[in-house]
């Protein structure tokens, strides 16, 4: 058992580390499979069921830091998304990316009653921060854990709900790759305007690489944390405020929350989005607060994964179900559709391995979508959670 706060994070961080230097090292396969990030979490769930961070060291370590830096990630995160930058993406492939929300949203609405009494009890807010996680990203589903209730044991259900679809999504995507011809004829696709608009988005994405100095991340992580600090006071103060006019409903996580999401979408706009340590740190964050979560889960709560699973294969299904009688009536490609199914369900690292098969210039498509679901993903988590709670 760890009895001291400072090794408990010193685990974390250094196991967190070791693995994404053992993928980059080894370039095993198994990485492509099941990425680092579930390894990190899968892992910790096991550490934390054989009790070696069953100590109230631990515990208070916990509780000083895991909201404090998911609220920097958050605000870190969306500085990425700069609406300029996504401009170039232009309406149809917004209208895309926007069309797989809305259907996988459907699909999570039409499952949930039906597999609600199979998944578990106070499973909605995992639900709804799995919804976050299929319109932008991990980062988002992270973010839900202090603007909602989740339930630990039923979070890692969801995460095992993810790893699986996933895994097996973007492979079907990439099969699809061959029959795109039939899917396209079928909804009498219009491709004519999409080099112009692919050769834009690398553009705008090639303008963000340069190498970060040691100001640019010290300056960004002193910011992101004092903006966690801030938004926190903000989040109690406005909460404070509303449950004096009897909106007691809106908490003071989930007022903070909006209140992080719309301060950093505002600065994606300023110079601080344009920062080239924003990428990186954010991921650090993430990869931080992803082990403080499964530090507090067991493996025990896998038990009821296999109908998580269910549900997961039964959304997917509706939403390919309802893109192609989208795509019929707004005569969409496969390929946008491909790239746009996967910048929701796995974000912006995942959409360009689609979107390059059909062809390599259209990877900063795949890539402006994911940072579009990010921008808008923490928004969607907190609208499912309101419409699951209905089901209560």
């Amino acid at each position: 058992m760890i009895t001291n706060g400072f090794t408990y994070i010193a685990f974390l961080i250094f196991l967190a580390g070791m693995l994404l230097f053992l993928e980059k090292k080894t370039k095993a396969k198994i990485f492509n499979i099941v990425p680092p990030l579930v390894w990190i979490y899968v892992l910790n769930m096991v550490f934390c069921t054989m009790g070696l961070y069953n100590s109230e060291a631990c515990a208070n370590t916990y509780s000083a830091l895991k909201n404090n830096i998911l609220y920097a990630m958050i605000f870190v995160m969306l500085l990425r998304c700069d609406f300029k930058k996504l401009s170039k993406l232009g309406g149809r492939m917004v209208a895309i990316f926007l069309g797989c929300s809305l259907t996988l949203a459907i699909g999570f609405l039409i499952g949930y009653p039906i597999f609600k009494g199979t998944l578990g009890t106070d499973t909605w807010g995992a639900v709804a921060a799995l919804y976050a996680s299929w319109v932008g990203g991990s980062a988002n589903m992270a973010a839900m854990q202090a603007a909602l209730p989740v339930d630990a044991g039923a979070y890692s259900c969801a995460l095992a709900l993810d790893t699986v679809c996933y895994s097996v999504w973007i492979a079907l995507l990439l099969l699809a790759v061959k029959y795109a011809g039939r899917w396209n004829t079928s909804v009498k696709a219009d491709t004519s305007t999409l080099q112009a608009i692919a050769e834009s988005a690398n553009a705008e994405v090639a303008k963000e690489k340069k190498a970060a100095t040691s100001a640019d991340w010290i300056f960004l992580i002193g910011l992101s944390l004092m903006v966690s600090a801030l938004s926190q006071m903000v989040g109690k103060s406005c909460n404070a405020a509303l449950a004096g006019v009897g909106l007691g409903m809106f908490d003071k996580g989930t007022l903070t929350t909006v209140f992080v999401s719309i301060l950093g979408l505002i600065c994606a706009g300023t110079s601080l989005g344009k920062l080239p340590a924003v990428e990186e740190l954010s991921n650090v964050y993430l990869y931080v607060v992803v082990s403080l979560l499964a530090s507090t889960a067991s493996v025990s709560d896998l038990l009821s994964a296999p109908m998580w699973v269910v549900y997961g294969l039964f959304i997917l299904v509706i939403h390919v179900v309802l893109m192609y009688l989208l795509s019929k009536v707004f005569h969409w490609d496969l390929c946008m559709v491909s790239t746009a199914s996967l910048a929701n369900i796995g974000g912006s690292a995942s959409a360009p391995i689609v979107a390059s098969a059909y062809d390599a210039s259209y990877a900063g498509i795949g890539v402006l979508m994911g940072v579009l679901g990010a921008a808008i993903g923490n928004f969607c988590g907190l609208g499912m959670g309101a419409l699951l709670r209905l089901f209560l």
